[in-house]
C-alpha cells in the first residue's frame, strides 16, 4: 500500500492505513474517500523563487508531479543544488526525484516542500551515495494547512560515505516525511536530525529506518518538536543491526514540548539489535516548559509570549546547530523563530 499507488491507480484502496503498523498514527484511508483528479500542469517560471534558491548554483522544480528531477555529481566534483516539489490547486500528483553521488563527491541538497489548496501530494526519492561521498540534505517543508503530503526517501550509502540531514516540518492535515536507510558500515556515517513545530490542527509524522548491514557503521540521530492547539506531532525511528554489524555505534534522540491541553505527540523509538559487540541506546521524553525558567524570563521583564518563544526556540536549537552550511542554517533558524514567535 503507497500513496502513490493509490494516485497512480486512483483507487483509495490502495491507501495506507492504520492496520499497517507504520502508518498507525497516519492513517491515510480514513480520511480520504476518493482520490482526486490528477493535478494540472504548473509552469515552474512562473512560481517565483524558492528559500534556498539564492545559495543554490543549479535548480529544480518538480511542478505538480510534472518532469521528474535527476541530480548527479560525478566523482570528485562539489555542488549546491536546490531542489523544489511545488503543489499547486486540488488535485492529486506523485512526483519522483533521483540524486546521485560518485565517488567523493560532495553535496548541499537544498529540498523543498511549497504549496497552496488542498493537494494530494507523494513525492520520491533515490538517493545513492558511493565510497567516500559525502551529502548535507536540508529539507523545509512547507505544505498547506489543507493538503496531504508525503515524502519518501530511500537512500543507500557505499563505505566511507556520509550523509547528513535536518528536516524542518511545519505539518498539513496529513504530512509525514519518511526516511529509509541502508547502511553499510565500513566506517560510513549516518545523521537524521528534524524538528517539527505544529499549530492549529496541522499534523506532522517524521518517520525514519536504518538498516545497519555492516561492521563499523555510526547513525546518530536527534529529533525534536513543538506542538500547541490541536496539532499532532508523529515520530517513529527504528534501528535495526543485523547480525554480524559489529562496532556499530547508533544513537537515538527524541524530545517534544507540547504547548496546549489538546495537542498531541505520538513517538515510537525502536532499536533492533542482533549483533553482539555494539554501542546502541535511545531517549525520549514529552512534556511542557520549564515554569521555573519562564517565571525567571518573566522576572527579568520578559513579556510571557516573548519568554515562551525564546524557550522553545532555545529548546529545538540544539537541533538547528547541527546543520552544517552556515547559510542554510540561518534560514531555518528564522523560519523556525517565526513559527514560534507568532504561535
Amino acid at each position: 500500500m503507497s500513496l502513490a499507488a493509490a494516485i497512480r491507480t486512483r483507487d483509495a484502496a490502495a491507501l495506507p492505513s492504520r492496520r499497517e503498523e507504520d502508518w498507525r498514527w497516519t492513517d491515510l484511508r480514513g480520511l480520504i474517500r476518493a482520490v482526486p483528479e490528477p493535478s494540472a500542469p504548473v509552469d515552474p517560471r512562473e512560481v517565483g523563487q524558492g528559500a534556498f534558491d539564492h545559495l543554490a548554483e543549479t535548480s529544480f522544480v518538480v511542478a505538480n508531479g510534472y518532469e521528474p528531477a535527476r541530480i548527479e555529481v560525478a566523482a570528485g566534483q562539489a555542488a549546491i543544488v536546490s531542489l523544489r516539489f511545488l503543489s499547486r490547486g486540488e488535485g492529486a500528483h506523485a512526483a519522483r526525484a533521483e540524486v546521485r553521488l560518485g565517488e567523493g563527491a560532495r553535496l548541499r541538497l537544498l529540498e523543498t516542500y511549497e504549496g497552496r489548496g488542498g493537494y494530494l501530494a507523494a513525492a520520491s526519492l533515490a538517493i545513492g551515495l558511493a565510497r567516500g561521498a559525502v551529502l548535507e540534505r536540508i529539507v523545509l517543508a512547507g505544505d498547506d494547512p489543507e493538503a496531504v503530503s508525503v515524502s519518501q526517501a530511500e537512500v543507500t550509502l557505499a563505505p566511507a560515505a556520509e550523509f547528513g540531514q535536518v528536516v524542518a516540518a511545519s505539518g498539513a492535515r496529513r504530512q509525514r516525511i519518511e526516511t529509509r536507510v541502508v547502511h553499510p558500515g565500513g566506517d560510513a556515517k549516518l545523521r537524521l536530525d528534524g524538528v517539527y513545530l505544529l499549530d492549529g490542527k496541522r499534523h506532522a509524522d517524521l518517520t525514519t529506518v536504518v538498516e545497519h548491514r555492516g561492521v563499523d557503521g555510526i547513525t546518530m540521530q536527534m529529533t525534536k518538536g513543538v506542538v500547541r492547539d490541536q496539532a499532532r506531532g508523529v515520530f517513529q525511528g527504528r534501528i535495526v543491526v543485523a547480525e554480524g554489524a559489529d562496532r556499530t555505534d547508533a544513537r537515538m534522540e527524541h524530545h517534544a514540548l507540547i504547548l496546549g491541553d489538546r495537542a498531541e505527540v505520538d513517538a515510537k523509538p525502536e532499536l533492533e539489535i542482533y549483533a553482539d559487540d555494539v554501542a546502541c541506546s535511545h531517549g525520549n521524553s514529552i512534556g511542557a516548559l520549564d515554569q521555573e525558567a519562564l517565571f525567571y524570563a518573566r522576572q527579568r521583564g520578559i513579556p510571557e509570549p516573548d519568554a515562551r518563544a525564546l524557550l522553545t526556540e532555545a529548546f529545538i536549537g540544539e537541533v538547528v546547530d547541527r546543520i552544517r552550511f552556515e547559510s542554510a542554517r540561518e534560514i531555518v533558524r528564522q523560519w523556525a523563530a517565526e513559527r514560534l514567535r507568532r504561535g
